[in-house]
This record gives C-alpha cells, structure tokens and sequence, in this order.
C-alpha cells in the first residue's frame, strides 16, 4: 500500500545527455548473485551484507579514474568476521579489498569481487602513555586522531591533505606522508607494533611476547621465505645499496623492500612489509603508533621569487632552520588561486608564469622561539630577490586560510576541468637536490602533452604534485594520457631515478611501472613476497604488483553531466566524514555517484527504475540538506542543495498548497503545535514516552514517514505561550525568537522556568543592552522548514512575509535584530535572500541580523560570571560552522567553564529541523562518535545553540542538550547574601 502523501520517486528522472557506453548493465539490476548473497549473509548475517544495485553502484567509485563494480559489498565487525570472509574466498576462489575511506588516488581500494568495508564498525582509538602512544582501528579518521592527541600535547607524523576523512588504516597501508611528514615520521618508521589478519586467516599480534613463535608456528612457508630473501638481499650488495638508496627519498613504489634490511626476523620483516603494502599482504586489525611532540605555537609565511629555481634554492636553508614544512607552488597555481580564493595577496593576480613561491612553517614551544626562526628567515632571505616582504602571521584563521590555498589546487582544477573530463591527481619524487629542474622538466612535460602546468609539493622533500584532466572516454585523449604516463616514467625514473610514487600509493595506476622503476630482480623478490603471503592470490589483485602492462588503462569512470550544483564532483570523498548518513546510508560523495549512474543509463532502462526507487530513502530522505559538506569539497559543492532540487521535483500540486497554507496559518500552526507538545509532556510523565512512541509509529504505517514525525524518545516541555515583558522604548536590539523555540522548551530533565526567551532578556538586560520581542512574532519564520523540503510557494511566501516583518520590527534597518537559534539566522542570512524579489532583498541586506551567539559574546565584557563549572561539552551545529560562530560558541563556554571539551567526531548531528524526528536513525548515524566520546567522557553541562539540534543530540545520546544562553544566564547572575549565613550565593 502507497502511503498518504508518498512522493513522486520518477519525478527525478534523469538528467539530459546521452547515454554513456559505461552504463551498467542491466543484468545487475537485482544487485548480488543469488548464490553469493546467500552465502555471505549466512556467514556474517543480513545486515553486514550490502546487495542492492545501489549498493554496488555508490562503492564502485573511489577518489581515482577508475571504476569497478563490486559483486557485493560487506561490512565485518570484528576479526573474527574477516577470517570468515578471507576463509570464504579461499574456499571459493574469489578474491576481495578491504576499503576504508575511499580516498586512494590510485585504485587500490576497488574490487570487482567482494569489496570489505573495514570503516563502518572500525573506528575507535585510546591514548597511551600519556599521549607517547596510539592504539587506533583501521577506519578510526586520522582527523580524530589528531584531536586526541592535540589534549596531550602530541601528533602523529602522517599529515596527508585527506587528514579530516583519511583512516589510519588507509595511512598505513598507504605509508601516507603529508606536509610535516619527514622519513623518520612516516607509517613505515612510527608503527610500534600491529595485529594483523593474513589471507590464511592467522591472526598475529606482533606486540605479544611469543608473537614470533606464533608466527613461525602458524605460517612456517612466509616465515622462512622471508628469511630466505633477506639473506639473498643482503647476499647482493649492489642491490642492497639501490633499496637504501631508494628508500632514501618518498618512495611507495611496490613494496617496501627496506623491510628486508631493517629487520632481522620474519615478524618483523612482515610487520614493516604490511605499512605501504596497500591491502594485498594482510589486514590492519589495529595498530599502536608512536606519536611525537606537537608545537603550542606556529608561524605561516609566503615567501615568492622570480623562479622555482631560486625558490628551491632556499630549501636547505629553510629546512636546516627547523622548518615544519616547506611547500612549492608554482605562479600558475598561485593565480589561479588567487581567483578561487578570497583574502588572498594581491600581487599573485599579476605574477609572471615563471615565478614561483614556498609555503614555510615553524612550530615551537613558546613564542620567544617563533620570534628567533622568523629573524633567522629574514636572515636567510636577506639577499633573495623576494617579488613581496615576508609575512609572518601566527593568526590561526589565516595560518588555516593558507593551507587551505596549499591543498586548494586540486579543487581549482576540479573547477577547471572541460565537461566530461576526469581529475587525475599525480605525485612523484625527484632527488630534493634537484628539486627545481625536476619541477621545471614536468612543468615543460605538462605542456608538451596539453595539460595544466600547475605543479605544488613538499619541496623539502622533492615531492610534487600535479594534476592531470584527460577525457578517458574519448580514445584520442585515453591514447594522450598514456603518451604522459610514458613519458612520466622516462622523466621521473630515467633521468632523475626518482620515485614514481611518494606518497599516493602504487594501485593500479602505477603497478605496470614497478618493474621499469625496480628492475628485474627486486620486482620479482616483490612478487615472492606477494606469493608466500597471498598464495591463493585472495587479496586485491593488480594492486601493487600486476602481469597486466594496460591495467592502469582499462575500467576508466566516464564523468557524464549531471545537475550543475553537483556536476564539477571530483569524488575525492573529503565530504563524508561530515555527512550525518554517513553511518545509515549514503554520503555526498555517494548520491552523486548513483546520479551519475542514472546519467549514464538509457531513458526506460529497468535499472534506471530501480536506482530511483532506491535512491528515494537512500538519497533523499535520508539527507541533512545541511551543506556542511560544503565545507570540506574541494569544490565547494553542497549536495544538500542537489537534493532540495530532488524534493522539489517530487512535490506534488497537492503537496505544495498543503504546505502554502501550513505556511499563511503559521501562528496557528505554532499553537496547536504548542499544546500538543505540552500535552505530550503531560503523558510522557504519567505514562512514559514509550506510549507516544507507539501511536507515533501507528501513524506512520499510514503516512510517509518523510512528513510522519517518530518519537523516539522523551520529548521537551511545550514552551510557555506567554513572551517576557519587554519594551521597545530604549530597546538596543529586536529579539525575534525561532519559531522552534516558541514551540519547544526546555529539556525534560530540566526545570520549565526560566525560558529561552526569558535567560536571553534578562542577560541582556544584565548587561544593559535590553531586548524587545514584537508582539506579533507568532507566524514568521525563517521559512528553512519549507525549503528544506522543496516546497516552492511556501518558501516564497513565508521568506517575504518574514522579510516585511523584520523590516518593520527593526524601523527599516535602524536596529539590529538578535535571533536564538543558529539555523534560523544562517536561513536568513543565506537561503532566504536568494528566493526574495530585487525590493525584499533589497531591504533585508540594509538589516543586521545577529545570532544570539555574537549578541552574547558581545555582552559579555558587560557581564561578571560569578562561578563556573567543571566541564562544558559544546556541540557546534552545521550553522554556527556556515556562520563561523563555532570558535565564538566555544570561546563563550571557556568563560563559563574551567574545560571546553567539543567531543571527537563532533559533525552536524542529523537532526536538520524535523528530518531527525522523521528519521531518528540519521541522528544517530550522525552522533555515533560524538556519543562514544561522550561516554568516555561526560560533562557537567552540555552546550549548543539550536534547539531541534538538542532535542536530536538528547534523544541519540542521552545528554541534556540545552542553549548555551542558559548556563551564561545562570552563570552571570548578581550574589546576594544569605540571610542568617553571610555566604554570597546567586540570585534566582
């Protein structure tokens, strides 16, 4: 049975353009073989096995030009599931990939097999030895990491750009660098110890005291193969001095054959062979890391010349200083940067292609130090024809604005690239002494081959980066980008002896070139080493190693055009570790891909049909519509947007008057509203909510659970109907409170009294900067909960409603108009005025909106807190991060607290106005690692500032989410003596 209200799924259709000759078939419309589904769910169980088309088609991209279409996709939970599946592979010759986060470069985390996500259920992470240590699980995000550590004082060597969606396992099966990341910092150099799983199925943890022994015992062919090609190694002096000569600079070309020298057991040869290998000798179960000391302060600077050369020429200097990093980009980049990115120095705009400029970072101890490594840089520059003065800034905005223009290069040329065209991103390694012909020589290779000229890298470590935008579909521009990679080689392998890959991984990309670049002998020690580990050739074939020479030239992704908002996705999948379904469904990165899908699908095709059916929760549904995504992509692109569009597609006639008269009888609305959910509170406490859960459900077996609310679980007290008193005589701002928190109150737990807008004018009035609610702000809204669902007319009518309003309200712009919750004001500020007329709009901008966080943190020089408490947990919300309130909200708690703690894997909670009552299990995708650091470590008071964000971060982690007006109203209140004491105590 249809449910009332259902949406219209076709209604998204498909978008224009041809078909494309990459189109899955549409034998795979049922998704997995029957047989294989089956087998997989009786071992590991229904919901770890992933089988619908839509399932393999979102896993069958990754951040390279390559696309395999997985046979299934399953996520293990713990060890012991993975020795099923390796098991189950060897019994029926198939053959798997563990894939983490999806951001490899280079294929390595695709399979047209079985794909093992090793993300989903691997994630968790615990300080050890005071920070000296790590211990984390494979799909812990290497971001999270670095938040942990930074409360010790300590980091890890790793700092890739992807650091804030990258896993530590993809680091370390990757040997990632970063721009801080020196040899001796690296995957391969800091992993004191492992437990890893072999294709065998034997499971070792190197850190035991009889894990050698175990080892021998259980896998005595690997072990004394192991023994035996060190000793041939060692045997070959020529031979040996090339590996240390190799691993000398970046080297992630192959296996890491330094391994063989490094150790002088088998264990422990194989536990440094496993770093760099990719996934194809064995799986990170876990993995302890040493860490090292994190500077308190740092200091940024540019420093630009006339030519790479010079540039480079400072390098040495620059490093023997102490140096944390010293990145190149060349002008092209730089001027192109220039126009993508805002507050960026004028003279880019103007520089000749030649010149060139390095990105310098110090860290230290304390500021005196950072005061002596800028004048020793002055020093050092003192005779270099600098084209501008050095500009030191320790600002942490700006130092952060940098590196963003730093890792900004692939977004540019995203942005860039012709329609159709794929993002190949490249890195390579010279010898840093020759760092600046190398740059030179692919700067000329770039151009002979008709791409974009635009080199950036660690130039400390002679690693460049660049990136390629072939049209692979088309034969003629396929037969170009072989042309390069062949030429790539000859440049990078020939000439300089460099490596072909420092730090991206070999994949499938490189694999045919591991031979050119290792010779005969040490490709095939490579490939004994795979033998003796994989024997039955289970794991990840082609990856690494491969017989294939054309690999890297087949099962390229077509690009094919989809909605603009969304078309210029590069796939990197630095949105996903934002995206509050990230744990339920899909991610940013995912819907665009299965869009991409239904682009390249015939008009009528049944698995066309089948993927919209799919994509409907999946997709749509299931979407915050945030645009926190945005934030992170490269591109800026805000798949929250694409899929408002979606929604609007499927409004029907009769869902848009329904909703334009929700919207002309708002006030009503708001009552009605109002009473139900003070009645609910009623129940709720005579019964408990578990009553209201049910009739909840009952109405959604009849009603589409996208308009449907669910309770899932104690609901706030209804709010009071009745505003404080206030007056617009000497009023020093309009207060227009949020329609959600004129229909919500306090949480459950929490006494009803004071209100929001009560705490809000008496803070103020403490602080005299009164406040004055109109009288007749029932009914206007922000009118975020029509967009959000795509409903045009009541968007339209509610946005200029309200927009007369505040016009009104504020005598044409003379006050400035304070509002309580943040999506409200980011509605207003950014939605709104893009669907008002040239007048509305017009007025609004003459307006000055202010969020209660900028009100109150400008109050509080005003205000005297007169204690505090312990902890405070903050919960910044996507908008307060869209309005760049985030540091402002947690700067508010510092005062109000002895410790400000924002929880690891603190994201945007899912809630996204009513969508986390419609789809409780989005709220609880989004807070899965927020409320795991929430249970290691709790809180005296819990702090945000949205209230449907509360109500949600309440429901999904059992904490009492409130206001952050609250505790400084408390907080800030006058002492009074008590009577017969003589002790101050506050005032009530």
């Amino acid at each position: 049975m249809k449910k009332l209200l259902s949406p219209s799924v076709p209604a998204i259709g498909r978008p224009p353009g041809l078909p494309q000759a990459d189109a899955i078939d549409s034998a795979h419309t049922g998704g997995t073989p029957r047989g294989l589904k089956d087998d997989l769910v009786a071992l590991l169980g229904e919901d770890q096995v992933l089988h619908r088309v839509s399932d393999l088609v979102r896993y069958a991209s990754d951040a390279s030009p390559y696309r395999y279409l997985p046979q299934v996709v399953v996520l293990p939970r713990d060890v012991h599931d993975v020795q099923e599946l390796l098991g189950y592979c060897r019994r029926s010759g198939r053959h798997a990939t563990f894939r983490a986060a999806g951001t490899s470069l280079n294929g390595q985390s695709q399979s047209d097999g079985i794909l093992i996500d090793v993300r989903r259920h691997w994630s968790g992470m615990s300080v050890e030895d005071d920070g000296a240590r790590l211990r984390a699980r494979p799909g812990s995000i290497l971001g999270h990491a670095a938040a942990l550590l930074r409360r010790h004082g300590r980091r890890l060597g790793p700092d890739p750009a992807s650091s804030d969606v990258a896993t530590i396992g993809g680091v370390l099966a990757n040997n990632a660098g970063g721009m801080r990341c020196t040899l001796e910092r690296d995957a391969y150099h800091t992993v004191a110890s492992m437990t890893f799983v072999l294709p065998s199925g034997t499971v070792i943890d190197t850190a035991a005291s009889d894990a050698e022994a175990q080892f021998v015992a259980a896998e005595p062919e690997l072990a004394s193969g192991l023994a035996e090609l060190r000793e041939q190694l060692l045997a070959d002096s020529e031979l040996t001095a090339r590996v240390r000569h190799k691993f000398s600079i970046r080297n992630t070309t192959g296996y890491t054959l330094a391994a063989l020298l490094d150790a002088d057991t088998p264990l422990e040869i194989f536990r440094r062979l496993i770093v760099g290998s990719e996934g194809t000798l064995a799986f990170i179960a876990e993995a302890v890391i040493d860490t090292l000391p994190a500077p308190s302060v740092t200091t940024v600077t540019w420093i630009a010349l006339p030519s790479a050369e010079e540039a480079v020429a400072l390098v040495p200097g620059l490093v023997s200083l102490g140096a944390e990093a010293v990145e190149l980009m060349v002008a092209p980049a730089l001027t192109a940067a220039a126009q993508a990115f805002p507050n960026t120095p004028e003279y880019w705009k103007t520089l000749d292609p030649g010149a060139a400029a390095l990105l310098v970072e110090f860290g230290a101890a304390d500021p005196a130090d950072l005061d002596q490594a800028e004048a020793r840089v002055a020093e050092l520059v003192a005779d270099a024809d600098l084209l501008h003065r050095l500009d030191f800034t320790r600002d942490q905005e700006l130092i952060e604005l940098d590196w963003r223009i730093r890792e900004g290069l692939l977004g540019i040329v995203g942005r860039l690239r012709p329609p159709g065209a794929a993002v190949v991103n490249e890195d390579v390694c010279f010898p840093p002494a020759r760092i600046a012909e190398g740059a030179a020589d692919l700067h000329a290779l770039l151009t002979e081959h008709g791409f974009l000229p635009g080199v950036a890298g660690h130039a400390a470590y002679g690693n460049l980066h660049f990136t390629l935008t072939p049209k692979l579909a088309d034969p003629a521009d396929r037969e170009r980008y072989a042309a390069f990679m062949s030429d790539l080689v000859a440049l990078v392998v020939d000439k300089y002896d460099g490596s072909l890959k420092a730090e991206h991984g070999t994949g499938i990309n490189m694999a045919p070139f591991v031979r050119h670049e290792w010779g005969d002998k040490a490709t095939e020690m490579m490939w004994r080493i795979k033998e003796l580990a994989d024997p039955h050739g289970v794991l990840a074939p082609d990856v690494v190693l491969t017989r294939d020479n054309d690999i890297h030239l087949k099962s390229f992704k077509s690009t094919p055009d989809i909605e603009d908002v969304a078309t210029h996705c590069i796939e990197c999948g630095y949105c996903e570790a934002v995206c509050p379904s990230r744990n339920v469904t899909t991610t940013p990165r995912q819907r665009i891909a299965l869009r991409r899908e239904m682009a390249r699908q015939e008009e009528g095709s049944p698995l066309l049909a089948q993927l919209q059916a799919e994509y409907e929760y999946d997709g749509i549904e299931t979407c915050a519509a945030d645009g926190t995504c945005a934030i992170p992509c490269p591109v800026h692109i805000d798949t929250g947007a694409l899929v408002k569009g979606f929604r609007r597609d499927e409004s029907t006639e009769q869902r848009e008057r329904v909703a334009l008269k929700i919207a002309q009888r708002w006030a009503t609305v708001e009552e009605l509203a109002r009473t139900a959910i003070s009645a609910a509170d009623i129940v709720q406490r005579a019964v408990g909510s578990k009553a209201l859960t049910r009739l909840a459900a009952g109405a959604r077996l009849v009603i589409s659970n996208d308009l449907m609310p669910a309770i899932p679980g104690a609901m706030p007290h209804g709010a009071s109907s009745r505003p404080p008193r206030t007056s617009r005589h000497g009023a020093a701002a309009v207060y227009f409170p949020a329609c959600v928190n004129r229909i919500f109150g306090r949480d459950p737990g929490m006494p009803r009294h004071p209100s929001l807008q009560t705490a809000l004018v008496e803070v103020s009035a403490r602080a005299a900067k009164p406040l004055w609610i109109p009288g007749d702000v029932a009914g206007k809204c922000c009118s975020t909960p029509w967009s959000s669902k795509g409903y045009t007319r009541g968007h339209a009518w509610m946005a200029a409603t309200t927009c007369d309003a505040l016009w009104s309200w504020s005598e044409h712009g003379s006050l400035p108009v304070v509002i309580d919750a943040a999506s409200c004001t980011n509605g207003l500020l950014d939605d709104v005025r893009n669907h008002l007329d040239d007048e509305h709009r017009a007025r609004l901008e003459q307006i000055t909106l202010l969020d209660a966080i900028t009100w109150c943190a400008d109050l509080l020089p005003y205000l005297t807190v007169t204690r505090q408490v312990g902890r405070v947990a903050v919960h910044p919300t996507c908008s307060t991060a869209h309005l760049g309130l985030s540091r402002t909200l947690e700067a508010i708690a510092g005062q109000l607290a002895d410790e400000v703690l924002v929880p690891v894997g603190t994201t945007c909670c899912g809630t996204a106005g009513d969508r986390g009552l419609l789809h409780p299990e989005l709220v609880r995708s989004a807070t899965r690692d927020e409320k795991a650091a929430l249970d290691q470590t709790p809180a005296d008071a819990y702090l945000s500032a949205n209230r449907t964000c509360e109500m949600g971060l309440r429901q999904a982690t059992g904490r009492p989410y409130e206001s952050f007006v609250f505790l400084l109203e408390e907080l800030t209140r006058p002492l009074s003596v008590t009577p017969g004491t003589g002790f101050l105590t506050p005032e009530v």
